[in-house]
């Protein structure tokens, strides 16, 4: 098996790859901080190896500014190729609750396996993590007997065999709070709260984007927000980062895009306000050089 992730894509897949003994992964460009699907069909036409062989990893919700690379054709070269497509969906599965921003993952319905970590957009435990795949065959690999977890007899008996339903045996019951989450507040209500969200991301773009003080990146594709202010130089932006953590005002995160670096924003928390924003560009704007 030969993987192939784009630029972009989160530092754990290679990490994985190695973990597994894998070939070293094939990494295809990102020019525009998603998947090129061009320089993706180049890679899988010149990798050597049989149909069936090659693993592309797309990202839908980059690490660094939540893109959501162009799944529907990632999708359709997977095919052409006879390669198995696995998505990264670990930041922007949570629009698939939203009525108006699920469209954000057409494609994502042709993946063989999707990766959802529900501590970002479905407010729940950081290992609350799910892996979800298309065929029911592929979780045979964790299938396993051992006499004092999951004894034959006692399994015919009815008690749960728990020893297949997760790569690890002993975790927390994180599962059981997603499925109260879900109960308690359906899709309809966990997509409210991620249409306030990116809703918030929207206002703070636009406040950024108003403020002849600022640089935006672009506007938000889900819920964060890449900005600096425009006579800070690199270092300088580390420095503001750095400044307001210390100081326990704000807790920004950094990106490096385009051969600069950014401030990052995630909005996360529904409660937030427009007068919250609002100041957070203000304290960016007074540890920012003039």
């Amino acid at each position: 098996m030969h993987l192939l992730v784009g630029a972009n894509a989160h530092h754990s897949l290679r990490r994985a790859a190695w973990l597994l003994g894998l070939p070293e992964p094939v990494t295809v460009p990102a020019p525009a901080g998603v998947l090129d699907p061009a320089a993706l069909d180049e890679a899988l036409t010149e990798l050597p190896g049989q149909r069936g062989h090659f693993l592309v990893a797309a990202t839908a919700g980059t690490t660094d500014a939540g893109l959501i690379d162009p799944l529907t054709d990632i999708a359709d070269l997977c095919a052409t190729h006879g390669a198995r497509l696995h998505v990264d969906a670990a930041y922007g599965a949570g629009l698939l609750f939203s009525d108006t921003r699920r469209t954000k993952l057409h494609g994502l319905d042709r993946a063989d396996s999707v990766a959802l970590d529900l501590h970002k957009l479905g407010w729940q435990p950081a290992a609350a993590g799910l892996l979800t795949v298309r065929d029911r065959a592929d979780t045979a690999a964790l299938r396993h007997r051992a006499d004092y977890l999951n004894a034959d007899d006692d399994t015919e008996a009815g008690l749960p065999d728990l020893l297949g339903r997760s790569l690890r045996t002993t975790r927390r019951p994180d599962a059981l709070k997603i499925a109260v989450t879900l109960k308690a507040l359906g899709r309809a209500g966990l997509g409210d709260l991620v249409d306030q969200v990116c809703d918030h991301a929207r206002e703070f773009a636009d406040l950024v984007a108003d403020h002849p003080g600022f640089e935006l990146y672009d506007k938000p594709a889900i819920s964060t927000v890449l900005f600096r202010p425009t006579d800070a130089d690199d270092d300088h932006i580390a420095h503001i980062r750095r400044k307001l953590l210390i100081d326990g005002t704000a807790v920004l995160g950094r990106a490096q895009l385009d051969g600069r670096r950014w401030l990052k924003v995630t909005l996360l928390n529904p409660h937030t306000r427009p007068e919250d924003l609002a100041a957070l560009l203000t304290l960016v704007e007074g540890t920012t050089p003039r």
